[in-house]
């Protein structure tokens, strides 16, 4: 089984794009402090790279600034490419299956009715 969830803050704005076949991406990074205290009395933190894909990533990309708190709930994927100088370079991913935003909504703005409206459009679970 290949399961994670995450709780942290963005720690720069999501980036969204499309692939040749026009299908939505959305790249992202989030730090999680872990629960206890490290050496130096300070909780240690840790910083994943996430993938969100579909229509989801295009209408949560915008809201996903940095700073901002998210849940990730998806697995862990390892990827290889060679980097410009031929050396072969690995990189550990979290894909995400759902992303839900944290960050409390200001009333009345347009980001709070947008996250309402991403949140009615999400894809049902089937089981």
């Amino acid at each position: 089984m290949n399961k994670v969830i995450l709780i942290g803050n963005l720690t720069r704005d999501a980036e969204v794009f499309e692939t040749n076949a026009g299908k939505s991406v959305c790249k992202f990074s989030v730090a999680v402090q872990r629960d206890f205290k490290g050496a130096d009395g300070n909780f240690p933190t840790d910083f994943f790279n996430g993938v969100l894909w579909g229509d989801h990533a295009a209408k949560l990309a915008g809201y996903m600034t940095k700073g901002k708190k998210i849940a990730v709930e998806g697995r862990v994927q390892n990827r290889t490419y060679e980097d410009k100088d031929g050396q072969k370079r690995t990189v550990t991913e979290i894909f995400a299956d759902n992303v839900e935003l944290l960050t409390p909504r200001e009333k009345g703005t347009e980001y709070a009715k947008e996250v309402q409206t991403v949140k009615k459009t999400r894809p049902a679970l089937t089981e």
